[in-house]
């Protein structure tokens, strides 16, 4: 039994800590603990490591994945415009990323099992174990929290008879945080009437404190944003810088009712300011070269991709399906927009690419490249199926 080896997604909190002990002590497991950079606060990341060493496991790793996260997932969900329920996915977005990297040390390890630190009502659960099953169907899946049914109560007691630290009552609230976002939820937030307070929010300014307007340029090649104010930057510097100017005037708190995989609705409240301004800019470049067939089809094809994410589908075939035709649409998504900010609100207020289907000859009312004459045959007949349907109304009324 000694020599049975789990790897455990590891953040160092509460829960995490509790799995590892119990890992050792009910499931007899050797524990390796695993920590995925995505952009956390480094001082998440130190904590991890020094808990992991503190709490004796048999190995800790910690991966930086950054940059694979931004190329390959957050690119993506860029040029799938991808939201759900009206907020751009950051939690959701980095959890197949981390269940990827825990199959791979585990195989790596020769390890039996892997874990997670989930419950059984929120999301994560089904991000994590269907990522798992689909990639390593051999390994055993162990979520202690869940399949023991502790209560937070008993978490606690659990913790302080094991030495665990257990968080300050300050520490209302659950918080995640990656590159492309940050969530708060639960403590008070928990009644739907509560305002959130602004001890909530770190990366975001107060958009009544905003009082000064800022403009930002941004530039995407093929539906990638590639620099900001003429200035070309790498893919996570990229996001940071997006999410520091979006941050200091007010932009990206987004405070919604949530409809959770299980189907309990849940209140949430997100930052995510660089998300949200490339997005908008993204979609306003898309709106200058893309065809009216084109939007109509990939507004579907984008709602599917965000409901995708947040449901933790990412490996399902449908997604690449998806990617394929959005690939091609991005072709010509190149060019520029400009942003104002301004407390709290953003504005689309410039665009421009050498892909434009815009032609302002033709649309202007002061030139003549197109004969206004040679409309009128088409205008006759727009609509004929509704002018037929009154016309027979009439006869029985």
């Amino acid at each position: 039994m000694a020599d049975k080896i789990c790897v455990l997604a590891y953040s160092g909190g509460l829960d995490t800590s509790c799995c590892l002990k119990l890992l050792e002590e009910k499931y007899g497991y050797k524990v390796v603990t695993l920590c995925v950079d995505v952009g956390q606060p480094e001082e998440e990341i130190v904590e991890s490591e020094e808990k992991a060493k503190r709490y004796g496991v048999y190995k800790h790793y910690t991966i930086d994945a950054k940059e694979e996260f931004v190329k390959e997932y957050i690119f993506r969900a860029i040029k799938a415009n991808a939201m759900y329920e009206g907020y751009p996915l950051s939690t959701a977005l980095a959890r197949p990323l981390i269940a990827l990297k825990l199959v791979q040390l585990a195989e790596e390890l020769g390890a039996e099992a892997v874990a997670h630190g989930c419950t059984g009502k929120g999301n994560d659960q089904f991000r994590f174990e269907s990522i798992v099953r689909a990639m390593a169907p051999h390994l055993r899946i162990i979520a202690p929290i869940r399949d023991l049914n502790l209560t937070r109560k008993e978490e606690i007691e659990y913790a302080k008879k094991h030495g665990i630290d257990i968080p300050s009552e300050s520490k209302k609230y659950s918080i995640d945080e990656n590159l492309w976002g940050r969530s708060i939820e639960g403590g008070p937030l928990e009644d739907p009437s509560f305002e959130p307070p602004e001890e909530i929010f770190t990366w975001t300014r107060n958009p009544k404190e905003c009082t000064e307007e800022e403009y930002i340029e941004i530039e995407f090649e093929k539906g990638v944003p590639v620099g900001i104010n003429g200035k070309k930057m790498d893919p996570v510097d990229l996001v940071r810088e997006c999410n520091r100017i979006g941050g200091r005037n007010g932009i990206g708190r987004i405070d919604i009712m949530e409809d959770r995989i299980l189907g309990l609705k849940s209140r949430e409240n997100y930052e995510c300011p660089g998300a949200v301004m490339l997005i908008t800019a993204h979609k306003a470049l898309e709106q200058l070269v893309l065809s009216r067939e084109e939007l109509k089809f990939k507004d579907i094809v984008d709602a599917t991709y965000g409901d995708l994410i947040y449901r933790g589908l990412w490996h399902e075939p449908l997604r690449e399906a998806l990617d394929a035709f959005i690939e091609k649409t991005q072709e010509r998504v190149c060019g520029k927009v400009t942003l104002k900010l301004y407390g709290g609100s953003i504005r689309v207020i410039g665009r421009e690419s050498p892909y434009a289907l815009y032609n302002k000859d033709l649309v202007s009312f002061e030139e003549k490249d197109m004969d206004q004459r040679e409309i009128v045959g088409m205008v006759k007949y727009y609509g004929l199926q509704a002018i037929l349907y009154h016309s027979v109304k009439r006869r029985f009324q």
